[in-house]
């Protein structure tokens, strides 16, 4: 891997190619993101990069989530995460991830990696939390079918037969229920760069991108170009 950027969903819209043809579009505020630490095999035994991107106020840095100080520092989380952004010479970041570029040694502390280290044509996969559903019924998560709405049935859209009668008298492990649905991590791969916006940090993505809006978004290049 040679490119990564971290980045929040703004919005899906629509633009208009050279030939006039319509594309839809998912819109991202890509970076910019800075270099927190720089991992190398001598002090941790890989080469890696650790970037951090979107603003976050330090006083708040260090707490839990609850906004306890005294809670964080029982647990332990004192200043350190404070002081590992001081070294690196950089304000306190909301979201820290570590890629590991094949040019990692490139890399310097506090430099900048913005949206135009992608190009248009560039192929990129995309990694989010999907929306979350809650728990939900086999129709919706699973796609079953339901029963008859009328002549007297009384069987609508609760779920079927979930095994076999007297033999194997039993339901397959693995078989579809209700239960919770969505707020997992998802990545769609070989998703085409459109535009690149390098003055307002915007990256015009083809398709649909996992998330909500203002969801942190992980762009990489892709790993499988051959589809």
């Amino acid at each position: 891997m040679k490119k990564a950027i971290l980045a929040t969903k703004v919005g899906m819209t629509q633009v208009f190619n050279e030939d006039g043809a319509l594309i839809p579009v998912t819109v991202l505020e890509a970076g910019p993101c800075v270099v927190t630490q720089l991992k190398t095999i001598e002090n941790d035994g890989y080469n890696a990069v650790q970037v951090g991107f979107g603003e976050k106020k330090e006083r708040i840095v260090n707490k839990d989530k609850s906004g306890r100080k005294d809670v964080a520092h029982r647990h332990g989380a004192t200043k350190p995460e404070v002081g590992h952004f001081k070294k690196a010479g950089v304000t306190p970041k909301k979201f820290v991830r570590e890629f590991k570029f094949e040019n990692a040694e490139e890399y310097t502390l506090a430099q900048e990696i913005k949206a135009d280290i992608f190009e248009v044509g560039d192929k990129v996969d995309a990694t989010a939390i999907t929306k979350g559903k809650g728990f939900q019924g086999a129709i919706k998560r699973l796609g079953q079918h339901r029963g008859p709405m009328k002549h007297g049935s009384k069987f609508h859209r609760h779920q079927g037969s979930n095994g076999a009668c007297s033999s194997p008298s039993k339901v397959f492990k693995g078989k579809g229920m209700p239960g919770h649905m969505g707020h997992v991590k998802v990545t769609i791969q070989n998703l085409e760069v459109v535009r690149v916006d390098a003055e307002k940090n915007l990256l015009l993505i083809k398709g649909a991108v996992p998330g909500p809006k203002k969801a942190l978004v992980t762009i990489k290049e892709t790993t499988r170009a051959d589809i």
